[in-house]
């Protein structure tokens, strides 16, 4: 949905990726580089940077981001990029707005820090004509033709392993109220799993592989 449906990207297209370390963001870094696509990489820190970049990000970013629109117009000679993929919400919105180019299109397809406040369409003229989209998977794959097609298109990109799913921590269902504390707080890194009831410690994955789920 988000690499190849939200927006119109082509091989030598720049994109920004926030939270790159995190579960949708470590996929979506892969996902575009298997297209062909540079991908900046934007993270909370520099421990999370690093993870992103042995992703395969171009060029991995972390901290606040009140410079972050100018490093990316920088490391793009000032166009910016043709998609920015956000998932944080209102702490980064004004950053993605700034860093999208001429045309480009921003996706805005989670609120961990929060909902973005309403946006008036002048704002997007203003940053140059951009496209906004908050797009929601079931819509996506509202039906079967469209869920089996999804459902392909990621398994095809398992098997070629051009992405790996990373576990980076898990909790206990009884924890759910801590897992949404840390992804909140931008503390997790890959991918979150809940684990209902009680499950021995060999049988717990911190690496999906195409065979272990009957690839």
């Amino acid at each position: 949905m988000l690499a190849e449906r939200c927006a119109r990207l082509s091989a030598g297209d720049t994109v920004l990726v926030h939270a790159a370390a995190g579960g949708v963001g470590s996929i979506a870094v892969q996902w575009l580089k298997a297209m062909g696509i540079t991908v900046i990489a934007h993270s909370g820190s520099k421990k999370k940077a690093d993870f992103a970049r042995t992703l395969g990000a171009d060029y991995s970013l972390h901290g606040h981001v009140d410079t972050l629109a100018d490093d990316v117009r920088a490391l793009t000679g000032g166009r910016g990029v043709e998609a920015v993929f956000d998932g944080v919400g209102k702490e980064t919105w004004q950053a993605s707005l700034n860093s999208t180019a001429r045309l480009g299109t921003l996706i805005s397809f989670g609120n961990a820090s929060g909902p973005v406040p309403p946006v008036a369409p002048l704002a997007l003229a203003s940053a140059g004509s951009i496209f906004l989209t908050r797009p929601v998977l079931f819509d996506h794959i509202a039906n079967p033709e469209h869920r089996s097609i999804a459902q392909a298109r990621l398994f095809e990109m398992m098997r070629s392993r051009n992405i790996n799913i990373e576990i980076g921590q898990d909790f206990a269902l009884a924890d759910a109220q801590t897992a949404h504390r840390a992804l909140e707080a931008r503390k997790t890194t890959g991918s979150t799993v809940l684990i209902p009831g009680s499950m021995p410690e060999n049988l717990l994955m911190h690496k999906i592989e195409p065979t272990l789920i009957g690839l």
